[in-house]
């Protein structure tokens, strides 16, 4: 097709934690390339998924929620890397929780560029609303206070009303030649996505503290025909944190491991040998140098 015809923009999907931005991104991209979970922050580092459809490449932005309640280094880390998201892209999806607007809301609203033709107000979650005439006055009130390019309620996790986000999101791309093949769908390395896989395992079987502790690195990562050698260290901070991610008789370990190597078997679409090590890190999540030594840049 003719190049003039092509269009390609970075679009940013901001929002505070929580309210479902990596499960977006999954649906757009009909593929997990984001962990999900409840836990707030899940999301810790910058991530390009990306949409070809026809003359059409989004590259879709997923960054941390923003959440002003925790003081820690790696808390203000992933805070400074959302809010950079809104700089140099061309879309915008503002991402709010249907009938909730909190203060975290007010905050990134202020954030926002002024030029309200690059931001989409994108409600999320609306299949739990029971009373749908609800919807309306929550929409006039936020859109009272900024003019946005249009307004979609969507539910991400079930796919409702995608296809109009996304032709919507198309529509607001700027003319410009295709930047990555049409089959590839995210700009990070299969060696960081095995991380990614092993830290969502670790977080949905642990306790509501302990996730917030856990980061994992990837100390070896080879491939020989159609099997993939996989060893990782899990970093806690505190020595209760491992006994707890072990488990009693390594159960909770293994627990992990064996969930892990199954989805990444199914991602890779090769066989895994995953080996898991625990150790601890003191006080890592509040210490700028370890942050970095951890993989976390700016």
């Amino acid at each position: 097709m003719p190049r003039e015809e092509l269009k390609t923009g970075f679009v940013s999907i901001i929002g505070r934690t929580n309210v479902g931005k990596s499960t977006l991104i999954n649906s757009l991209i009909k593929q997990k390339i984001s962990i999900t979970s409840r836990k707030p922050q899940t999301t810790r580092n910058r991530l390009v998924g990306i949409k070809t459809q026809g003359i059409h490449q989004a590259l879709l932005v997923d960054t941390p929620g923003f959440h002003r309640g925790h003081k820690r280094a790696l808390n203000r880390h992933m805070n400074r890397l959302a809010l950079s998201s809104l700089y140099g892209v061309d879309t915008v999806l503002f991402m709010v929780e249907a009938l909730k607007w909190q203060e975290e809301d007010d905050f990134i609203l202020e954030k926002l560029p002024k030029d309200e033709t690059k931001i989409i107000l994108t409600i999320n979650k609306v299949d739990r609303i029971s009373n749908k005439q609800e919807l309306l006055p929550f929409i006039k009130k936020i859109s009272s206070k900024k003019e946005f390019l249009d307004v979609i309620p969507i539910s991400a996790l079930k796919g409702f009303n995608i296809k109009e986000l996304e032709g919507c999101m198309f529509e607001s791309l700027p003319q410009g030649e295709h930047l990555y093949p049409h089959d590839q769908v995210a700009d990070v390395s299969e060696r960081f996505l095995s991380s990614e896989v092993i830290r969502e395992k670790c977080i949905t079987r642990v306790g509501d503290e302990i996730p917030y502790r856990i980061n994992v690195t990837i100390d070896e990562f080879k491939e020989k025909k159609d099997i993939v050698f996989i060893d990782a260290t899990l970093y806690v901070e505190k020595k209760s944190q491992k006994g707890i991610v072990i488990g009693q008789q390594g159960r909770k370990l293994k627990s992990i491991g064996i969930a892990a190597r199954k989805e990444l078997e199914d991602m890779l679409q090769k066989k895994i040998m995953l080996k898991l090590w625990v150790k601890v890190k003191k006080n890592w999540t509040d210490n700028e140098a370890l942050i970095s030594l951890m993989g976390y840049k700016a």
